[in-house]
C-alpha cells in the first residue's frame, strides 16, 4: 500500500506539506496582518466594527498596560470572558507582551478556577465581571496579583451603556463581587497609552497558550502550544479551506467560544491571517439572536458543533434565511450526525464537513474535503504536514479497514503537558501522539472512527471526564460510590449519567444534582441519577465502567 494514500486524493490547490516556520512567533504573523489588513473588519460584536488597525493599536496599548503592572515574558495570564471584542485585544495585547495565555472557560465553578489558576500559576487574570463573584471565592489561594474587569458592554458605545444596566439591573447577571485593586478593562487601554511594549526574545518552541485538558484521564492538564503548533495549524486550515474562501473575503459567524480550541485556532487565528472578519455570538445558545446576525451579516462561512446545527435545524425561522453566500461549513469538537449532516445540506445547500482533532493537537489533525469528494461519516484526511497511522492491539501499524488507535504525528502536536511530564510520556512516544481513539483507515487515506475514548464524555463539543464527576460526587457525605459515564442525548450528543451507592438512605436525586451544580459548571452535571445497592467491581476492587456501559442505559 503507499504510504501516505491520502496524498493521492487531496484536493485540487490544496499542498502536501506547510512550510510550519513561515514566522518565528505567532505575533510575528499577528503583526503582519494587522497592518497588511488594517482597514478591513476584523471583529464585529453586537453591531460594533473592530476593524485590523484599531485592534493593532488597542492590543500594542493594552501590552504595553500589562508590562507596565510588572508582568514579564512568560507570565501566564487567565483570560476568562464569552466572545466579545475585548477577547482578541487582550489575546493578542498579551501575546505582544510576551506572556502565556491560560484560556479558561467563563462557566467554570470556584473549585474549577482555582484548579486551572493554581496548576497554571497565573499571575493575572481579564475577567468579565458576570464571573468576578467566583474568581473571589478563590482568589486568595492563587498567586493572581494583576486582575482587569470587563463588562458585556464596555466596548459598544452608546449602546454598550444600555446593554450593561440591562445586564447588571433587570437581567441582574452580574452577581455582587469585592475584589480590591482592579483595573476596568478601558483604563488599562488608557494606561497603555503612556507606555510602549518592551521587545523579548521568544522562539518556535516557545509556549504560547496553556488550552486545559483532561487529556486521556481525569485531571485537567494544560496542554503546552507553542508558536510552532498554533503557527502550523493555522497554516494547515487555511491551506485546507482557502481555495474556496479567497483572501480579504472571508465572513464567518462565529458562535463556539473563541476560549475553546476549536474557534481559537480555526476562528481566531486562521480567518483572522486571511484578512478574515469573525462575527461574534455571545452566547450561541440564543439562536434567535444568532438567525438575526445570519440574516444581517450574510456568512460565507460557518462553524460549529453538531448540537448547534441540529438546534437551528430545528428553530422555525432558520429555514428562511438567505444561504447563497454559504460556502462552507464545518462541524468540530464532537461527532456530526449523519442525520443532521444530510438535513443541513437540504435546508441550506452547503455541504456540512467534519473535521477531527484535540487539544493536544492544536487541534486540527484531519478534516473532509470541502467539495464532492466529502465522506458523510468519516473524518476526512489528515492535513498537509500531518501524518496519521491505527495501531493495532499487538502494537504494529494496522492494515486498511483493519481498527486499532489512532496516532498522529505533524508540526502542531503539542510540546506536552504542563508540568506533568509522566503524562506527556504517556500520550508521546517517538513524536507519535495517541489520541486514545479507536478507528481505522480506508486504502485511499479516508480515516473513520469507531469508538472514542473508552471514558471520556462528550456534551456538546465539550469534554467531561469521569474521574472529575466522580471525585465531586464522592465528596458528598452521604455517598459511599460512584461511576459516572455518558449516555446518548438528542440534543447534546452525550450526557452525563451517574450511578450511586449511597451511604445514608436520605440522599435524593434532587440533593444530588444541586451539590453538583455548585461544585461543576453545567454540561458537567448529571442528568440521570441512578441508585444502586452496588457497583460491578474488578477482583482488586475497581469499579467497572464498562460493565455498567454494557447494560441498557
Amino acid at each position: 500500500m503507499t504510504e501516505k494514500p491520502w496524498l493521492q486524493h487531496y484536493p485540487k490547490g490544496v499542498p502536501a506539506y506547510i512550510e510550519d516556520e513561515a514566522y518565528p512567533r505567532l505575533i510575528d504573523m499577528i503583526d503582519e496582518c494587522l497592518k497588511k489588513y488594517r482597514d478591513l473588519p476584523a471583529f464585529i460584536s453586537m453591531g460594533k466594527t473592530l476593524t485590523f488597525g484599531e485592534l493593532d493599536v488597542l492590543s500594542a496599548n493594552f501590552g504595553a498596560y500589562l508590562q507596565s503592572r510588572g508582568l514579564e515574558p512568560g507570565d501566564r495570564i487567565a483570560l476568562m470572558m464569552p466572545n466579545m471584542l475585548q477577547y482578541p485585544i487582550a489575546l493578542f495585547g498579551a501575546l505582544r507582551a510576551g506572556l502565556i495565555v491560560v484560556n479558561t472557560n467563563p462557566l467554570y465553578t470556584p473549585r474549577e478556577m482555582k484548579h486551572q489558576f493554581v496548576d497554571s500559576g497565573a499571575k493575572a487574570i481579564v475577567i468579565a465581571e458576570n464571573f468576578a463573584a467566583n474568581l473571589q471565592q478563590i482568589i486568595g489561594e492563587t498567586q493572581i496579583k494583576t486582575v482587569v474587569v470587563t463588562s458585556i458592554g464596555e466596548m459598544l458605545g452608546l449602546k454598550g451603556v444600555l446593554i450593561n444596566f440591562v445586564v447588571r439591573h433587570i437581567r441582574k447577571m452580574v452577581p455582587k463581587y469585592n475584589l480590591p485593586n482592579t483595573a476596568s478593562f478601558r483604563d488599562g487601554l488608557q494606561q497603555g497609552k503612556k507606555f510602549t511594549i518592551k521587545p523579548f526574545e521568544s522562539g518556535p518552541d516557545d509556549t504560547i497558550i496553556l488550552q486545559y485538558t483532561g487529556g486521556t484521564t481525569g485531571v485537567s492538564k494544560g496542554a503546552m502550544l507553542t508558536n510552532r503548533n498554533l503557527i502550523a495549524n493555522m497554516q494547515q486550515i487555511r491551506a485546507w479551506l482557502m481555495p474556496v474562501l479567497p483572501e480579504a473575503k472571508v465572513i464567518a459567524l462565529c458562535p463556539l467560544p473563541l476560549y475553546h480550541i476549536f474557534a481559537f485556532t480555526v476562528n481566531c487565528l486562521a480567518f483572522m491571517s486571511v484578512g478574515g472578519r469573525n462575527i461574534l455570538i455571545v452566547n450561541a445558545r440564543d439562536l434567535p439572536a444568532l438567525i438575526k446576525e445570519w440574516r444581517t451579516h450574510r456568512p460565507n462561512i460557518f462553524t460549529g458543533v453538531n448540537t448547534l446545527f441540529n438546534g437551528l435545524l430545528n428553530h422555525p425561522d432558520f429555514a428562511s434565511l438567505d444561504f447563497s453566500d454559504l460556502k462552507a461549513t464545518v462541524g468540530g469538537g464532537m461527532a456530526v450526525q449523519r442525520a443532521v449532516a444530510e438535513r443541513w445540506q437540504q435546508v441550506t445547500g452547503c455541504q456540512l464537513t467534519e473535521g477531527y482533532g484535540l487539544t493536544e493537537a492544536s487541534p486540527v489533525l484531519s478534516v473532509n474535503p470541502i467539495d464532492s469528494a466529502m465522506r458523510l461519516g468519516t473524518i476526512g484526511m489528515p492535513v498537509p504536514s500531518t501524518d496519521m497511522r491505527i495501531i493495532n492491539d499487538s502494537g504494529r501499524v494496522a492494515d486498511p479497514r483493519e481498527t486499532g488507535e489512532i496516532q498522529a504525528k505533524g508540526p502542531q502536536v503539542m510540546k506536552g503537558y504542563w508540568q506533568r511530564p509522566e503524562a506527556t510520556d504517556e500520550v508521546i512516544k517517538d513524536g507519535w501522539l495517541s489520541t486514545g481513539d479507536i478507528g481505522f483507515m480506508y486504502e485511499d487515506g479516508f480515516f473513520q472512527i469507531v469508538d472514542r475514548k473508552k471514558d471520556m464524555i462528550l456534551v456538546s463539543g465539550f469534554n467531561v471526564y469521569p474521574n472529575e464527576v466522580e471525585d465531586v460526587i464522592a465528596s458528598h457525605p452521604k455517598v459511599l460510590e460512584v461511576a459516572a459515564l455518558g449516555v446518548p442525548d438528542e440534543k447534546s450528543g452525550e450526557v452525563v449519567k451517574v450511578f450511586v451507592v449511597k451511604k445514608d438512605n436520605s440522599l435524593t436525586k434532587e440533593e444530588l444534582t444541586e451539590f453538583c451544580r455548585e461544585q461543576m459548571t453545567g454540561y458537567k452535571v448529571p442528568k440521570y441519577v441512578e441508585f444502586r445497592t452496588e457497583l460491578p467491581k474488578t477482583n482488586v476492587g475497581k469499579i467497572l465502567r464498562r460493565a455498567l456501559r454494557e447494560e441498557k442505559q
